[in-house]
């Protein structure tokens, strides 16, 4: 349960500062806002691509491998974004981010509905959605804090997105072999799936 709730704090770390603080940190690097709200429009169009490309690609591999990516992605679009002191690491970042960002929901849910069952399916991934909005929570705050004391946004990008790798490393280690039903009927040569 902790490796499926953990990440997902981090998601709601990530996904909370992206959505509340994005406009304001583009806008402190010197676009315009219609630009920054542009950049953040295109992000959200490839949330959808990125949501249902994640929800097909897990019918094919293993869902805990492809959420670590989604994790290693969403902490490269972050590297991106405080790396590349541009336009193009604000664009960089909303590629990456876009693609990765509502990818993780599905995923995290099948995940969840594969280990525990349907029966408790929703009191589980409303435990679980709670810790994500935990972490939103406290992030949103966090960044609005440290931007008043520093004066900058960069400090609490850069904590959000430090999260994602050991995040996409949790995930990574979750055992679906062993205690997902997807693989307890099936072996895994039969079921189609590669590693």
């Amino acid at each position: 349960m902790w490796q499926l709730s953990a990440p997902y704090v981090v998601c709601g770390i990530t996904t909370g500062i992206i959505s509340t603080h994005f406009v304001p940190f583009a806008i402190d690097r010197g676009v315009s806002s219609t630009m920054a709200a542009t950049i953040f429009g295109v992000m959200m169009v490839l949330n959808v691509v990125g949501g249902l490309g994640a929800g097909m690609l897990s019918y094919r591999f293993r869902r805990k491998n492809i959420l670590a990516f989604v994790y290693l992605l969403r902490g490269l679009a972050f590297v991106a974004l405080l790396a590349i002191p541009s336009t193009w690491g604000l664009w960089a970042f909303a590629v990456a981010a876009g693609f990765s960002w509502v990818a993780s929901v599905p995923l995290t849910a099948s995940l969840t509905a594969d280990v525990y069952g349907l029966r408790a399916l929703g009191t589980i991934n409303g435990i679980s959605f709670l810790c994500h909005q935990i972490g939103s929570f406290v992030m949103i705050l966090l960044g609005g804090v440290l931007y008043d004391v520093m004066g900058s946004y960069t400090l609490p990008f850069a904590i959000a997105g430090s999260f994602l790798f050991p995040a996409a490393f949790v995930a990574f280690t979750i055992q679906e072999g062993k205690y997902s039903a997807r693989y307890s009927v099936l072996p895994v040569a039969e079921a189609g799936i590669a590693y």
